[in-house]
């Protein structure tokens, strides 16, 4: 990743609009990978790696979700998906089985064991950071007016 010094040069090196862009980015993505770390942690006291709570994330209860989705989602080979998802259906928490649509297709579910952990787990993942408590009430309901209007 580029230093602090050269993401400002890079950003101020376009026009305004472009450079301020490309500051609001930066400043995501720090705010992202500050974050991010706190995952191994979090995964660990469930006896989880950090892929299998983004997937337990992924699969939502009462909706099954294809392996394929799942490896498309992760960007990975479907292959790596399987050795994952081997671990979690050993312990209980997902179950595999055919598509109704396409039985060549395996669709994932949580099971009522892997439900409550996933309730578990989301919360706890997505429990806004501590620096978000120096935001008003104002400038968090126009944080997630802005991240609304990008993300639609």
């Amino acid at each position: 990743m580029l230093s602090t010094i050269e993401d400002v040069k890079r950003c101020s090196s376009m026009g305004s609009k472009k450079s301020q862009a490309c500051e609001a980015w930066q400043l995501f993505l720090k705010l992202f990978s500050s974050q991010r770390s706190d995952l191994p942690k979090l995964a660990s006291e469930f006896e989880l790696s950090p892929v299998q709570c983004h997937i337990l994330h992924l699969i939502e209860p009462n909706r099954p979700i294809s392996m394929g989705k799942i490896a498309e989602t992760l960007a990975c080979d479907a292959s790596n998906v399987t050795g994952l998802i081997d671990r979690l259906e050993s312990r209980g928490l997902v179950r595999r089985r055919p598509s109704g649509g396409d039985r060549r297709v395996k669709v994932l579910e949580l099971t009522p064991q892997g439900i409550r952990l996933r309730s578990t787990v989301v919360e706890r993942m997505t429990r806004p950071p501590v620096s978000f408590e120096r935001l008003s009430a104002d400038d968090q309901r126009a944080l997630v007016k802005i991240l609304k209007h990008l993300i639609d």
